[in-house]
């Protein structure tokens, strides 16, 4: 190879170096509290009296994760709210499905609670029937006492790594989160 074709090659490999060099001191990356992977809309035009409810499930959940922003932007979320059946979310991927909130339960528990729990479901969170109030997945099982709406740390850094493209996928439905309703008779 000829010495000017060895000085073109250098001379492009340099620029290149160079682009790429500048490209990376032009634009940082964002530091780990700015990094947001993902945009969940959600639409409570059909939430009824838990529209409100949904928007402070959403400020919780915004408030708790990095890699997640709940917006009320269209309709990968959409809540809905009945009387009997029971509160329950349906995922059809993360972040994509449907909340339920039954009224007669929320008359009962917390329904901030109930909203954030179900909202958690939609992000990737499985139940955990442990009882404890602290836990925001242990849902109806921490009984009607309990009135935390905030996930713990644990299930809060599930949520991150769900939207930093390392977690759970797939459609699934969450029924029977909270405790059926005594019946008197």
């Amino acid at each position: 190879m000829s010495p000017r074709r060895i000085g073109r090659r250098f001379a492009t490999l340099v620029a290149g170096a160079a682009t790429v060099l500048s490209l990376g001191l032009a634009n940082p990356a964002p530091a780990a509290a700015e990094v947001v992977n993902a945009t969940v809309c959600y639409n409570t035009s059909q939430a009824g009296p838990y529209a409100g409810i949904a928007d402070q499930a959403a400020s919780i959940w915004n408030a708790y994760t990095n890699n997640l922003n709940m917006s009320k932007c269209g309709s990968n979320l959409m809540i809905y709210y009945t009387t009997g059946g029971g509160s329950y979310a349906v995922r059809r991927s993360l972040g994509n499905g449907y909340v339920v909130i039954d009224t007669a339960q929320a008359q009962q528990y917390a329904p901030l609670r109930i909203m954030t729990h179900e909202i958690g479901h939609i992000l990737g969170l499985p139940d955990n029937y442990n009882g404890q109030c602290h836990l925001l997945m242990s849902g109806g099982s921490a009984g009607t006492g309990c009135t935390n709406p905030y996930p713990y740390s644990t299930e809060a850094a599930q949520v991150d790594r769900n939207f930093g493209g390392f977690g759970a996928e797939g459609a699934q439905v969450f029924r029977d989160s909270w405790p059926a309703l005594a019946t008197i008779g």
